[in-house]
């Protein structure tokens, strides 16, 4: 299993990805996960001793819906997508920390970032399990868990769109200095995933490069189900 999403993390066109977000804060892959794959983290939702939390979206006025975080240690798929995606998107978080006249840089591997986050007192396990049913949404927000920051995350979508599930697209709003925020919505498919900035991305303007906030939800589903996997690679407090 770990060879086969191996294959398929190193065969995406990191050079375009790596364009598209430096153009957009958000880039879409192709497959990462196949339907069985999918199908299999889905099955995880019932078993409580996969999770460390749960959270109920509307009693904290987030939206609607529900998700849970997994607990250390992580199921082997979800540890592989974190541990293989890591070093590629490391590459583009260094070249905007420099952009943006910052003085830390990442590591190349996750479990050296791991080390800091856990030394910095963040240690709880942020990757997560998402499910929307028909009326749920997920309001604009940011996955900030600590002083420890990853600017960039992945959402894989888990279900099929217009089979098993209508509407709850994945939406993103950049807000501009002295401007109206910037939408984006990206379309996937089962199994692909969409990687977008956490918190800010480098922009050039007249004046220079400046830095732009982004945050990332889901519009209203219509109908059916729709499950996503979070990869989240910074840990919290």
């Amino acid at each position: 299993m770990q060879d086969g999403i191996a294959g398929r993390v190193a065969a995406q066109d990191w050079a375009a990805l790596t364009a598209t977000l430096d153009a957009h804060g958000a880039a879409a892959t192709g497959p990462l996960l196949t339907q069985a794959e999918c199908m299999a983290v889905r099955a995880m939702w019932p078993e409580e001793n996969a999770f460390r939390s749960r959270v109920v979206m509307a009693r904290h006025g987030f939206g609607r819906g529900e998700y849970q975080y997994f607990g250390y240690p992580l199921p082997p798929l979800v540890g592989a997508l974190r541990r293989l995606l890591y070093p590629r998107l490391a590459a583009v978080a260094n070249a905007w920390a420099v952009a943006l006249g910052e003085a830390r840089r990442f590591p190349a591997e996750h479990a050296a970032f791991l080390a800091t986050c856990h030394a910095a007192g963040q240690s709880r396990p942020t990757p997560l399990l998402l499910r929307y049913g028909p009326g749920d949404w997920n309001a604009l927000h940011q996955d900030l868990y600590g002083e420890q920051v990853f600017p960039l995350q992945v959402a894989i979508l888990l279900s099929e769109p217009g089979r098993e599930f209508q509407g709850g697209a994945f939406v993103l709003t950049e807000q501009r200095p002295r401007m109206q925020s910037r939408p984006e919505v990206v379309d996937l498919r089962q199994g692909e995933a969409v990687i977008f900035a956490v918190n800010r991305r480098p922009v050039r303007g007249a004046r220079g490069v400046h830095g732009v906030t982004l945050r990332h939800g889901v519009s209203r589903l219509v109908g059916g189900e729709r499950f996503t996997l979070g990869v989240i690679f910074h840990d919290a407090a």
